[in-house]
């Protein structure tokens, strides 16, 4: 599963990961640490994929998009920024 792995790299650990249809967003990150996912992100290339789910894990340690969280993003993700205008 990709989440493990990321988690795992990303050395946080969620308290759930939850699968759910979601309309407006690919992801979420609660402030109990609880990871919801779209049902349909399954359906994206892989590097998307990794994009979304390391995206919201690095909020259980970053809650917000500050410099550190962009940091933390381009040295596991390069390319995020243009993946995120795919959001």
């Amino acid at each position: 599963m990709r989440v493990i792995k990321w988690s795992v790299k990303l050395k946080v650990n969620p308290r759930a990961v939850r699968i759910c249809q979601m309309r407006r967003k690919w992801g979420s990150c609660s402030t109990k640490g609880i990871i919801t996912l779209a049902v349909d992100l399954s359906d994206r290339e892989p590097q998307f994929r990794d994009f979304v789910i390391a995206h919201e894990l690095l909020h259980l340690r970053y809650p917000h998009h500050g410099r550190l969280f962009k940091a933390v993003m381009a040295a596991h993700i390069p390319n995020w920024r243009e993946l995120e205008i795919l959001r």
